[in-house]
């Protein structure tokens, strides 16, 4: 697998590191971060793998979810993708809404066209990228976790719900939990998936834990000032369906906090200490 190195910063004694490469699953170039914390020689490292939100890049949370500090001190890698392919020709929202097309691929793998040739996020994310970054970072790959931010903790929930054996922690800021009863959900499942709302449901972490899926424990914030609270996130559906599940789950309320990387950089240190303690026991 080829790989373009396009930036090298030294931070908190580690590498950070901005890289490209073709991808066979969306048939664009995909841009992605990979920050390599300070490790004895032969060493190889636990790995977070960090989704965004609707409009972001790799570069929202790699210049502002302030994470380098706490990888640094607790010895993680952290990659984070893009949310979506991009290039010319990739098919968008013809309104160029920011919710639906390019900035908005929801982690899933499109069959509606004309999405379902580049489209293909979850395959991308759960294969094709854990094995490029294997392939090229000291990572161990028997020790990975995930977390995401509103879109991405949508993905970081559909994705360690769906394989509970391959990651050790999973938790989200702000995450849109059950994407099948709010519109963003609907908007984008319905282009990518079709109308057919049965196939919605393994990308719906609400209705993954209702139709049986399990995992170990999870970690969810949320900012009680934040403007999509009420109609996109949901959280207490998320709550409901963990407790009959008997999921641990543990919901935080955040007093006066937002949607925004302020918010996620100021919990960013925690998640990634929870993480740690479940990737080294």
């Amino acid at each position: 697998m080829t790989m373009q190195t396009l930036s090298l910063n030294e931070s908190h004694g580690g590498i950070q590191g901005v890289y490209r490469h073709p991808s066979r699953e969306t048939k664009t170039d995909m841009t992605f971060s990979v920050f390599v914390p300070r490790r004895t020689a032969g060493a190889r490292l636990p790995v977070v793998t960090y989704l965004s939100g609707l409009t972001c890049t790799h570069a929202n949370v790699t210049e502002k979810g302030e994470y380098r500090q706490a990888c640094a001190e607790l010895g993680l890698i952290f990659v984070a993708p893009d949310t979506s392919p991009r290039g010319e020709g990739v098919p968008g929202d013809p309104a160029n809404a920011y919710d639906f097309g390019l900035g908005a691929g929801f982690y899933v793998d499109a069959t509606e066209e004309p999405f379902a040739r580049n489209y293909r996020m979850w395959s991308y994310v759960t294969e094709e990228l854990p094995k490029l970054v294997a392939g090229h970072f000291p990572v161990d790959a028997a020790r990975q976790s995930i977390l995401g931010h509103s879109m991405g903790g949508h993905g970081a929930l559909t994705v360690a719900l769906r394989n509970p054996g391959r990651y050790r922690a999973a938790s989200a800021f702000a995450p849109i939990v059950a994407p099948s009863q709010v519109p963003w959900g609907q908007k984008a499942l319905g282009g990518y998936l079709g109308g057919d709302k049965a196939r919605w449901r393994k990308h719906d972490a609400v209705a993954l834990i209702e139709d049986g899926a399990k995992f170990s424990e999870l970690l969810v914030d949320y900012g009680d000032a934040d403007q999509f609270l009420a109609e996109q996130l949901r959280p207490e559906l998320l709550k409901a369906a963990c407790e009959k599940a008997a999921i641990p789950l543990t919901l935080r309320r955040q007093g006066g906090y937002d949607h925004s990387y302020y918010f996620i950089s100021t919990f960013m240190a925690d998640h990634l200490r929870w993480h740690a303690a479940r990737l080294k026991a």
